[in-house]
């Protein structure tokens, strides 16, 4: 599997966006992992982890995406996962993942542009529990 990624600047802003596999296990959790830090390394302050093709992910997925929140947190960056399949998002709040990192669809992806507050439809109730994104 190969790890597509794009990087956006709009505004100051920096956004890197990682296209997750159909399978999110630890060989392409760690593909995930490699290419969010170099976009971190690249000066990039928001990841987005488009999970649009991305049909399972399992424990140790869960566990790598975790460490990813926590290397862009200490690096000042936000965390982003889009497109993600209503199991998954259950999945994820169950964890807790979801209290780390926010969760968007495709309608709210002006939030990746850096508008967020902007879209009448973006709606984050746990926005409180994240730390701000500083730039």
């Amino acid at each position: 599997m190969d790890i597509e990624a794009a990087c956006l600047a709009s505004g100051g802003a920096k956004t890197a966006v990682v296209y997750a596999d159909d399978y999110l296990n630890k060989l392409t959790g760690e593909k995930i992992e490699r290419e969010c830090k170099q976009r971190l390394e690249e000066g990039c302050n928001e990841l987005v982890v488009d999970f649009s093709n991305t049909e399972i992910v399992n424990s140790i997925g869960v566990s790598i995406l975790l460490g990813v929140i926590d290397v862009a947190s200490n690096a000042g960056a936000r965390v982003v996962f889009s497109e993600v399949n209503e199991s998954t998002v259950e999945l994820f709040d169950m964890l807790g993942v979801s209290r780390h990192a926010a969760i968007v669809s495709s309608g709210q992806r002006s939030v990746v542009d850096g508008r967020k507050g902007t879209d009448p439809q973006f709606s984050d109730p746990l926005a409180a529990d994240r730390r701000p994104l500083t730039t």
